[in-house]
């Protein structure tokens, strides 16, 4: 799928977001705390963000960002970035799919060590134009200067088939997904809870597992066998180091969220 560019309505007006700029800053008015009620609609290519209701906008859905957003540090210091940022680019779209089972599980995949983006991590299935959060890679200042901008849009698909039917169907693309998994509310629940940006250590809830049962793929991608992932795993938060340290994504983790609001209403 090809990238789309991101357009806001600021005051009415249409504007461009370049690059080096936050989404979530420009319509959270200078607010730190989100998530922010967003209004959008995809128009001519562009996905049209506004704070206020316009014509053709859909209901409002929340957009996020981490507390160690780049982007966010670039709006408190605009010149630091200078030449280091490309000044021709602007922000892309990314979609990601919550596939939930008619068993109330649903489906991560881990990327593969070698991808350039993200690598390692585990998120749910979607593709390059890869509810809202806005996203950068490197996500860190940290790990250098960013060379991706995003707003992912999260859908959720509900299946009327099991986890055991949807897994039997799933063919993944094996250069870029390395392993998978389904979770269900509870484990979907304890990930959701991690405070990304610390370094502090979680230990599992007592009533959850010690493990979740994964399929690891072979490189030719038809040979799965199973995987046995440490909890402690799924609940790593992401670091100020390491950057291809095994975790579940903080978008992804804002998703679960939204997606266990929903199973509760």
């Amino acid at each position: 799928m090809a990238a789309t560019r991101v357009l806001l309505l600021l005051s009415g007006r249409p504007e461009s977001v370049s690059f080096a700029q936050s989404v979530c800053g420009l319509l959270g008015a200078g607010s730190e705390l989100g998530p922010w009620p967003t209004y959008c609609s995809l128009k001519r290519g562009q996905l049209v963000l506004s704070d206020r209701p316009f014509p053709g906008a859909s209901a409002r859905l929340p957009l996020q960002r981490p507390a160690f957003c780049p982007f966010a540090a670039f709006n408190q210091q605009p010149k630091a970035p200078g030449a280091q940022l490309p000044a021709d680019r602007g922000v892309d779209l990314g979609v990601a799919v919550i596939l939930q089972s008619s068993d109330q599980t649903v489906l991560l995949t881990r990327r593969t060590r070698t991808l350039r983006i993200s690598p390692n991590l585990w998120v749910p299935p979607g593709g390059h134009v890869e509810l809202h959060e806005e996203s950068a890679y490197p996500p860190r200042l940290s790990w250098g200067f960013p060379k991706y901008h995003h707003v992912v849009l999260y859908l959720l698909v509900i299946s009327q088939e099991s986890q055991q039917q949807l897994q039997a169907r799933i063919q993944p693309n094996p250069s870029e997904v390395s392993a998978c998994m389904w979770l269900g509310p509870d484990v979907a629940a304890a990930v959701a809870a991690t405070e990304d940006g610390t370094e502090m250590p979680r230990l599992p809830p007592q009533d959850l597992p010690p493990s979740v049962l994964a399929m690891e793929l072979e490189e030719d991608g038809r040979a799965r066998r199973p995987l046995v992932l440490p909890m402690s795993t799924l609940l790593q938060t992401t670091p100020t180091t390491a950057e291809d340290k095994e975790r579940v994504s903080t978008g992804t983790k804002f998703a679960l969220r939204l997606w266990l609001q929903h199973l509760g209403r």
